[in-house]
């Protein structure tokens, strides 16, 4: 009890207090993306005066302070920066494969974007929106603050109305990509930090009143209402909202309170979203002052005992695990085309689902799985062992998954919300995770609950596996990364091990796999070669049929990704060899194991 109502306070809190555009694609927006000036600063020298105080909070920033973006009036003046003078990175994207010397760089790099904006309407009002920066942002506004987000994979803005000027705006955002203890993900990852403007930004252009967020979907275990809330920045109350739908001949009018309003509304004869018909149907959220719109496919998602139900039928989650990376240029995945190329990739494999690791990924990734019928698991970077003691810690946590949730909640393919991965059992971390859970419902009750959880051998007995952490309560679908044969025994013992799961829930495999060198060849109990990683998943499979009440995979991983704990010569160089498909795009021999398999299990489940 005490746990939920620190929850709806928080809920309560984010409800008046935030900003958080959604559906950013459909709103008047104009790019910022670009070539921006850059300066690194791994001393934080235009960020704290020598008594190492933020000029930030000084009552009249000094000029030495980067963000003020100062000039020299005359050649007597000193200033030791100069953005105009300094070289360009692209924004969005990682600074780490743009410029050699900041391959390995952790720290803060300083970007600044000059631009000129009218506004269509005088009396408009204008954000600044940030798809993602990689990990830390100050951001400045023609030498103002604006604020301050932590948190690498989410979205965020700042209002602008009152700051912008029609000419010679300069926009300064300090990245900081450091990794510390307190954070989440903490120091320790097995993936590429990469540091900079990652995502989209954007100016948004918006009416007085405006539609900042809704959440349009099928009503929990009632196929035929759809419901939801809408909610509005700048309304009196009494103010009115529609909700419309064309091609279902559906318009609702709403009246809000405090720019709320909760509905719910009986439709017939809809079509359901599935992997096999993608449906999406356009909907308006209209005022008198705008009409939103969005594409929005309709369908639910359930569980009965062991089974998961999408609409109604039983299904088995064929599925990949995935990182946000564009292997073939071993960098930050950014663009729609780089999503475009990971689902097809999965789609040739076979699935029908993909797990994207270990963080919220490119909101791309969440609509062109709507389009192509990919159910998804999204998670936030929970990930093995941070601070769960920290207070902070747990408030940063639910800040992330607060902005992952707000954004994706109306994608059809998100059905499941993951937690945490391979986080190891305590007092302190089951309560972290327990507030996360009652969060997530709070937020989102339409969905399912997972977390990457782990197993152990059973006492006396090292070929049985225990799945019984006691987080599994609190989920819907329990999840279990494990890696017999490679981290641990062979792949022939896969085969042989039994499963003891206490818990009548679907369970997932959220990992299992092998590092291989593309084009390695040799015996199958040679490590690093191809048929040693095809082995294992040929035993994997086998040993998937002792797992009670598995309804789906997630290999780890669909492609090598960069990882600077993966160190040795000649094979690993920096990379992570799980991949099914080489960084030169090469398919290595247990692809074609796992399609296999994914064509008798969409057999069985047909």
């Amino acid at each position: 009890m005490r746990h939920l109502l620190s929850v709806l306070l928080l809920l309560s809190s984010l409800a008046h207090s935030g900003t958080l555009l959604i559906n950013t694609e459909h709103r008047q927006q104009v790019s910022l993306n670009g070539a921006w000036a850059s300066i690194v600063d791994p001393y934080e020298t235009g960020y704290f005066n020598y008594r190492h105080e933020p000029y930030d909070q000084e009552k009249q920033p000094s000029t030495s302070a980067f963000f003020m973006n100062h000039q020299a009036r005359d050649n007597a003046e000193l200033v030791e920066y100069d953005f105009d003078k300094s070289p360009t990175l692209n924004v969005p994207g990682d600074w780490n494969t743009q410029r050699e010397s900041l391959f390995y760089y952790e720290g803060t790099v300083w970007f600044k974007r000059g631009f000129d904006y009218a506004k269509r309407i005088d009396s408009n009002r204008l954000f600044v929106h940030f798809g993602a920066v990689n990990y830390k942002a100050e951001v400045y506004l023609n030498g103002h603050k604006l604020g301050t987000h932590e948190g690498g994979f989410t979205p965020f803005n700042f209002e602008v109305t009152s700051l912008l000027q029609p000419k010679g705006n300069f926009l300064v955002v300090k990245v900081d990509n450091k990794r510390f203890a307190e954070a989440v993900p903490t120091v320790n990852t097995d993936w590429w930090n990469y540091g900079g403007i990652t995502r989209d930004v954007m100016l948004i252009e918006e009416p007085q009143t405006f539609v900042q967020d809704y959440q349009i979907q099928l009503k929990k275990n009632s196929p035929q209402t759809i419901s939801g809330f809408v909610q509005l920045n700048g309304a009196a109350d009494g103010e009115t909202v529609q909700i419309e739908i064309p091609e279902l001949g559906l318009v609702q009018s709403l009246m809000t309170r405090s720019g709320y309003a909760a509905f719910e509304i009986p439709v017939q004869k809809i079509m359901y979203w599935s992997p096999e018909s993608p449906k999406l149907y356009q909907v308006f959220v209209a005022t008198k002052y705008q009409r939103l719109r969005d594409d929005i496919g309709f369908r639910t998602i359930a569980t009965e005992g062991p089974n998961i139900l999408l609409n109604g039928k039983s299904i088995y989650l064929r599925g990949i695990s995935i990182h946000e990376e564009n292997t073939l240029r071993g960098a930050r995945a950014f663009s729609e085309a780089d999503a475009l190329q990971a689902l097809t990739w999965a789609r040739e494999l076979g699935c029908n689902y993909v797990r994207l690791a270990h963080y919220p990924h490119n909101e791309h990734m969440l609509r062109l799985a709507d389009k192509m019928g990919l159910m998804v698991w999204e998670e936030i970077p929970v990930y093995w062992t941070v601070d769960f003691a920290n207070a902070a810690t747990l408030k940063n946590a639910r800040q992330q998954l607060t902005e992952a949730i707000t954004r994706d909640r109306n994608r059809a393919a998100v059905i499941i919300w993951s937690m945490a991965n391979e986080t190891p059992p305590s007092d302190a971390r089951n309560d972290f995770l327990t507030r996360l859970a009652e969060q997530t419902r709070a937020l989102d009750s339409t969905r399912l609950l997972s977390a990457a959880l782990q197993h152990h051998a059973k006492a006396g007995d090292a070929m049985t596996q225990v799945l019984d952490d006691s987080i599994g309560a609190q989920l819907d679908i329990v999840g279990v990364n494990e890696y017999i044969g490679w981290y641990g025994g062979t792949p022939a013992d896969a085969a042989r091990s039994k499963w003891d799961v206490p818990f009548n829930k679907p369970v997932l495999v959220s990992e299992f796999g092998a590092g291989a060198v593309a084009g390695r060849h040799g015996s199958r109990d040679e490590r690093w070669t191809e048929e040693y990683q095809d082995d294992l998943y040929q035993q994997t499979l086998l040993m998937l049929e002792n797992i009670p009440n598995l309804r789906g995979v997630s290999p780890w991983i669909l492609a090598d990704f960069r990882s600077p704990k993966r160190l040795l010569p000649g094979v690993q160089d920096g990379w992570n060899r799980k991949g099914l498909i080489s960084n030169t795009g090469v398919r290595k021999k247990a692809f074609l194991t796992l399609r296999g398999f994914f064509e008798k299990k969409e057999l069985e489940y047909r």
